[in-house]
């Protein structure tokens, strides 16, 4: 299911369509907003550190750890936020890998994403240790070698960065 507003969320007049649209009574603009992303593409070498999702959507599928940005939070602030959360380290940001469109499955909407992925380090690996709300396991990768991962933004994501790393 896509994203429909019926109602105006200023007046609560019916709205003539599903956004991008404007309110006929008081005449305010609705969009479809994407909604921004960070994640972490931990590297080692030539390998990349995931997680096991541990809730959903894609329970028990390999991903990134990141998440939704909070509001006002810069994607690369919260890319470090989601690294701590997730597998408890502190990592050093490098490169911005890139931005992709995605969609993310959210109370029975399927919502646009903005998902912005940073190359980081993580000074001491022994220090990982995965919130087993977000990850069931982690392990390393090869970046030539992904296993199926979670969302599209993340496997293209990973190509780019291995093109990054290796030129």
């Amino acid at each position: 299911m896509t994203v429909r507003a019926a109602y105006c969320p200023r007046c609560a007049a019916a709205l003539p369509s599903a956004p991008p649209t404007a309110c006929r009574s008081c005449g305010y603009a609705l969009f479809v907003n994407a909604r921004p992303t960070a994640s972490v593409i931990v590297v080692d070498g030539g390998r990349f550190l995931a997680i096991r999702r541990a809730r959903a959507p894609h329970e028990g599928e390999w991903a990134l750890p990141g998440g939704f940005c909070d509001g006002w939070e810069h994607p690369a602030d919260a890319a470090v936020r989601e690294a701590r959360e997730e597998v408890g380290a502190e990592v050093t940001l490098g490169d911005l890998v890139g931005m992709y469109v995605g969609d993310y499955d959210f109370q029975d909407e399927r919502l646009p994403v903005l998902d912005c992925f940073f190359l980081a380090t993580v000074a001491n690996r022994a220090a990982l240790t995965p919130d087993p709300c977000e990850a069931s396991e982690m392990d390393w990768f090869a970046l030539n070698a992904p296993p199926p991962l979670a969302f599209d933004t993340m496997r293209k994501a990973i190509a780019d960065a291995k093109q990054l790393i290796c030129r």
